[in-house]
């Protein structure tokens, strides 16, 4: 064990004291925030150029109506239509609308000199479909119906809650729209940590291998203890980066976000907490952005998320990494292994795809099962955790993931220590299964 602690404290020591570990640890979770915002700032701020639009309308009950929004800009055109697309080539477009559009309303044509995009198409038809509407309804011959369309128009608020939790726990709203987007966060946020983080191992013996530091080492080592110490190394690494994302993200929670955020906001999130949602609807606020600060600012649940992701971060890299070693062992480059890395890429890649599925219906039997099967429960369970799911289905998914991870490291050991010794010649699966069943 003495040899074991110190092949740890080498892999964990190398990677913390870099600058770009430290830079790392620090701006990831801004990143992770401004991606989570730049598009929708981006498509808040941009816009494009202005689009001047000619309209040729044969009907005469569309162009008048028209109105300039975003970037288009509407003008009425008395020309031809196939005049109108020769002269008028300055134009953005000619939209031609014919006489018969209450009854053909495909007799709707732009001619546009440059490319178009889906949001020029659907805002022209869009107002299109309006006037046709109005038009349409006018032959009711309804006194006022524009006024009494707005008044019957109702927009309809639901909060949901867990009838199956305790009456103290069913005091606090669900939210859907919370639990899906921090679904989706931290299913991601695994998926790149098993990948990045493998890798990191993988690449590692690659390169002591190739310089035959390896040869030296296994002379006071076995090759089981070093292949342990090693990925135990890297994943202290990970849980230091957790830990401390934890640390920046319940202290911006806890401290900085409610001096931001307003106090009619902070006042409903604060009722929320406190099981009285009538309170909070009361407020007028959108119960989902309460919902959100409310979840943000309870450092109950965001630590109990964390905790949860210290876990299956740690137990889904120790199960990964085992066969990532295995595979760098088992070649002298990196261009050598992408062939033996399939095998372990390719659960991560379908554990994010079962996670968007999953996503959909947290309660089902394939949510379930790939919550409990070890290659794809780190990231399927953290997307679920969200949702509210019974502690025994987290505990039972833990229990698998780790005794399973004993069962790899196992299998990647015997692969592990007849790897490094081979040099000049990638072996097939069927040497690997061979190496697999050798006796020591």
């Amino acid at each position: 064990m003495s040899n074991v602690s110190l092949i740890i404290g080498r892999e964990f020591n190398e990677r913390v004291r870099k600058k770009s570990f430290i830079i790392t640890t620090l701006l990831m979770p801004v990143l992770m925030i401004g991606l989570m915002v730049a598009p929708a700032l981006i498509m808040q701020f941009s816009r494009g150029d202005e689009k001047r639009i000619a309209v040729v309308d044969e009907s005469g009950l569309v162009g008048p109506r028209l109105q300039d929004r975003d970037e288009l800009s509407f003008e009425s055109a008395d020309l031809p239509l196939d005049e109108a697309r020769r002269e008028l080539t300055d134009r953005f477009g000619v939209l031609f609308i014919g006489a018969d559009i209450l009854t053909n309303p495909a007799a709707v044509r732009l001619y546009a000199n440059s490319s178009s995009s889906l949001s020029v198409e659907s805002n022209i038809t869009g107002q299109i479909e309006q006037i046709l509407e109005t038009e349409k309804l006018k032959g009711y011959h309804i006194e006022n119906l524009s006024q009494i369309l707005d008044e019957v128009k109702t927009s309809v608020t639901m909060q949901t809650f867990r009838n199956d939790k305790s009456q103290e726990e069913d005091s606090q709203a669900q939210s859907s729209v919370v639990a899906t987007v921090l679904g989706y966060l931290l299913g991601f946020v695994l998926y790149m940590f098993l990948l990045i983080y493998g890798s990191m191992v993988m690449q590692s013996v690659i390169e002591e291998k190739n310089s035959r530091v390896l040869e030296v080492m296994v002379s006071s080592v076995r090759p089981f203890d070093l292949m342990l110490g090693k990925i135990l190394g890297v994943a202290l690494v990970a849980v230091i980066q957790i830990v401390a994302w934890g640390v920046l993200i319940c202290g911006v929670g806890g401290a900085v976000l409610p001096s931001l955020m307003p106090s009619d906001v902070m006042a409903g999130a604060e009722a929320l907490q406190a099981g009285m949602p009538d309170a909070a609807a009361a407020s007028g606020l959108d119960p989902e952005m309460l919902s959100a600060v409310a979840a943000m600012t309870d450092m109950g649940y965001v630590v109990k998320i964390f905790v949860c992701l210290l876990f299956f971060v740690f137990g889904g890299y120790l199960l990964y990494s085992a066969m990532f070693a295995a595979v760098g062992s088992a070649v002298d480059n990196v261009q050598d292994a992408s062939q033996l890395q399939l095998p372990v890429t390719l659960p991560i890649i379908l554990a994010l795809l079962a996670m968007m599925a999953v996503i959909k219906d947290p309660d089902s039997s394939l949510a379930f099962w790939c919550s409990i099967v070890p290659f794809t429960s780190p990231v399927v369970m953290m997307a679920r955790i969200p949702y509210g799911i019974p502690g025994w289905e987290i505990v039972l998914s833990l229990a698998v993931l780790y005794a399973s991870f004993v069962g790899m490291v196992w299998l990647a050991g015997k692969i592990y220590r007849v790897g490094i010794f081979m040099y000049g010649k990638k072996p097939s699966f069927g040497e690997l299964f061979k190496w697999m069943r050798y006796k020591y």
